[in-house]
């Protein structure tokens, strides 16, 4: 009879993982091997054939995500992230464009907000008064949270829906360049004539993607229909913000965006958006 293989213990340890001291680089290097991870899966699930070799694979990269704590400890990683000591979460500069345009004054009735990959069901209770929050992620880490896939919600029922989307650090996750560009597409189906999309990536996404710059997303983001009211990124700062407001699409074919087109050669991240 074979020898039972004991499975491997994760390689964060238990008092590291309940523990909201974890340094930021420790937290970026292993949300960054689960990015690659999750990738590598969803390329091999996509494969035509699955054959001993495929299925091996599979199983060595969930081996590895296992290893590094599973989901909960990228999403725990990832609220810590959010803490004050680390500077707050990105709904601070959404919240504040709003009221720098003066969109709380316009209610009642309250805006429609839908949070995707919401860590926390709580982020906008300093705006409760005239917003209207639905926390989603693909895994709820709170009662209050829905537990639901984004791609997977119907048209035809969230047509319109919503007044406010918030994709903050969701985009970079989402393991299929395709699938990016079909969230980008959903969220611009989802939201009510000139609604807003706040919108928050890894600065790297942009200034170091040798498929990615600022002025290909400003025209994938015109040609789905987004019109940009404001940025904000530094150099050598570690994110970057948009708002846009839903308009209509220019009319642009969406072949431009059906393949890689690089950009920059060099050492370089290979993050994409296609359609």
């Amino acid at each position: 009879m074979p020898k039972a293989h004991k499975r491997k213990a994760p390689i964060v340890a238990v008092e590291t993982a309940t523990n909201s001291s974890s340094t930021p680089q420790l937290g970026r290097t292993t949300i960054r091997r689960f990015h690659v991870l999750l990738k590598q899966k969803a390329q091999l699930q996509s494969a035509k054939v699955m054959n001993a070799a495929t299925a091996q694979a599979l199983a060595n990269i969930d081996q590895q995500i296992y290893e590094l704590g599973g989901l909960e400890e990228y999403q725990r990683l990832s609220a810590i992230g959010q803490g004050t000591d680390r500077g707050g979460g990105s709904e601070k500069v959404f919240i504040g464009w709003l009221k720098d345009m003066r969109v709380h004054k316009r209610c009642p009735p309250k805006l429609r907000l839908l949070e995707v990959g919401a860590l926390k069901p709580d982020n906008y209770r300093s705006c409760s008064s005239w917003v209207d929050t639905t926390p989603m992620d693909l895994r709820s880490r709170h009662p209050s949270i829905l537990e639901q896939d984004f791609f997977r919600l119907q048209s035809e029922e969230h047509r319109e829906k919503w007044d406010l989307i918030s994709l903050s650090l969701v985009l970079n996750f989402v393991p299929e360049a395709k699938d990016r560009g079909h969230m980008l597409r959903l969220a611009h189906e989802f939201l009510s004539p000139g609604g807003l999309l706040f919108l928050a990536l890894p600065l790297p996404c942009v200034t170091n993607s040798r498929y990615v710059d600022f002025a290909y997303l400003s025209d994938l983001m015109k040609t789905i229909g987004f019109n940009e009211l404001r940025d904000r990124w530094k150099e050598g700062r570690k994110m970057a913000y948009w708002l846009y407001q839903k308009g209509s699409p220019s009319g642009r074919s969406f072949e431009h965006f059906g393949r890689k087109t690089v950009l920059r050669q060099g050492n370089r991240n290979n993050f994409s958006i296609l359609f």
